[in-house]
């Protein structure tokens, strides 16, 4: 039997432009099923919390290392701060 690698063909982010890798993740985030994602109200909040927060730089959590629109965006998801922003 072969074995199959699964290939990430665009993994690495500097071939890529800002502008290019935000729009993919605008577009992910848009596609997240309903029950996976907050509501649009909470969304905001959380985005206007991250958004007043001296850990935020160019839209990633220096706490994590996420990207705040995503993490913001995932019901599951909490604030990795301490103590919580939302």
């Amino acid at each position: 039997m072969s074995e199959h690698l699964r290939v990430c063909r665009k993994c690495l982010l500097r071939e890529e432009t800002q502008e290019a890798y935000f729009k993919k993740l605008d577009v992910y985030i848009a596609n997240l099923n309903e029950d996976d994602r907050v509501e649009q109200k909470e969304y905001e909040s959380r985005l206007a919390a991250c958004a007043s927060c001296p850990r935020l730089v160019k839209g990633m959590c220096r706490v994590c290392g996420c990207f705040v629109e995503l993490r913001a965006a995932l019901r599951v998801q909490k604030c990795p701060d301490i103590p919580r922003r939302w």
